[in-house]
């Protein structure tokens, strides 16, 4: 059996972790997109039958895991842990969902690269024998997100290219020993990195660096190469980070060529307003969670990394002059074939 620890950063996961059960759901827009056939639910409006823009994003949430938990064929008492996160103040997405499924919560906060951060977390609770099962969610809300860190969307005011559109949607997956569905093979921690920039509207250029630092981190960690690779994808980087982030690769020797991606890039047809391409939590979490494990179930692809990306800041951090930190969190999924 290899070490757990790899490195500084990374883990191996060699008891069988497995995705037993994954969900993905949407706002109208994202519904119409590349993904349209892939979600286990479309809204057909960004109120989700709520009153609110913000109990919209808390439905989404409890929704995704009643989807996931019921694909595995588990109802949600049976869950030891619900790990949760989301972009609003106090994580009130993951803590009001957590209230109603009554599962015990940890909340926690990584911005956008939430989805791998509660992934990993959920690998190493049930690696270490301390969960049976667990279920990792985020959620992210185009209204929501406006409202608390650009300008409301009823001021309409005007972007630039570089920005991006907030996803409106939820990811769940329900982690556990056995199934069927793609082991967790391997983690590697993002460090924050400050390239000094403060432009709320090009998050990719801002969180470029921060997951080539963590993708090289995790080809020296593991050993593992680009070639290894289906599939390699960035959480919300969009046009404008996602080619900054291969030229700094390939500055370091490594070039993933077609097969590096980004999930921002994924979720919306051409012919779509979105700026530069999808951000939020649920940029990773439903190209993830409604994408990646249907294929890799399918057979069509068999070792992908995922690299959920984040800014760290907050409203008032902005305000206050200072720079966007970054972090990016990768996960590698493995098909069963690899053993």
């Amino acid at each position: 059996m290899a070490e757990k620890r790899i490195g500084q950063r990374s883990w191996a996961f060699e008891r069988g972790v497995a995705v037993l059960g994954a969900a993905a759901v949407a706002g109208p827009k994202e519904g119409k997109g590349q993904l349209k056939d892939m979600l286990d639910q479309v809204y057909p409006d960004l109120y989700c039958g709520q009153d609110t823009w913000e109990k919209a994003e808390r439905k989404m949430m409890e929704d995704v895991v009643n989807h996931a938990t019921k694909k595995a064929g588990k109802k949600t008492d049976q869950i030891d842990m619900f790990l949760a996160g989301d972009l609003l103040n106090q994580n009130i997405s993951a803590s009001f969902a957590a209230r109603t499924h009554q599962i015990p919560l940890m909340g926690m906060f990584g911005a956008c690269s939430a989805s791998m951060l509660t992934l990993t977390t959920g690998a190493v609770l049930v690696e270490g024998g301390f969960c049976d099962t667990v279920v990792s969610a985020v959620s992210s809300h185009n209204a929501t997100a406006e409202r608390q860190y650009r300008y409301p969307t009823e001021y309409g005011g005007q972007k630039p290219d570089t920005a991006q559109w907030t996803v409106t949607g939820a990811g769940a997956g329900l982690i556990g020993l056995g199934g069927k569905g793609p082991l967790i093979r391997y983690a590697t921690i993002g460090k924050v990195v400050d390239m000094g920039l403060k432009n709320p509207f090009d998050m990719g250029s801002a969180m470029a660096p921060a997951a080539a630092e963590t993708i090289q981190a995790h080809f020296e960690d593991t050993g593992l190469a680009p070639d290894d690779y289906d599939l390699i994808v960035t959480g919300d980087l969009a046009k404008v980070g996602h080619p900054i982030t291969a030229d700094l690769l390939a500055e370091k020797g490594y070039d993933l060529g077609e097969r590096f991606q980004d999930c921002g890039l994924m979720i919306f047809q051409p012919d779509q307003q979105a700026f530069a391409g999808g951000s939020g939590c649920a940029s990773s979490a439903i190209v993830t969670y409604g994408r990646i494990i249907k294929e890799m179930m399918d057979g069509k692809l068999n070792r992908v990394m995922v690299v959920a990306t984040g800014a760290l800041m907050n409203p008032v951090s902005y305000q206050q002059g200072e720079s966007i930190p970054c972090i990016a969190h990768a996960v590698t999924l493995e098909g069963r074939g690899n053993g």
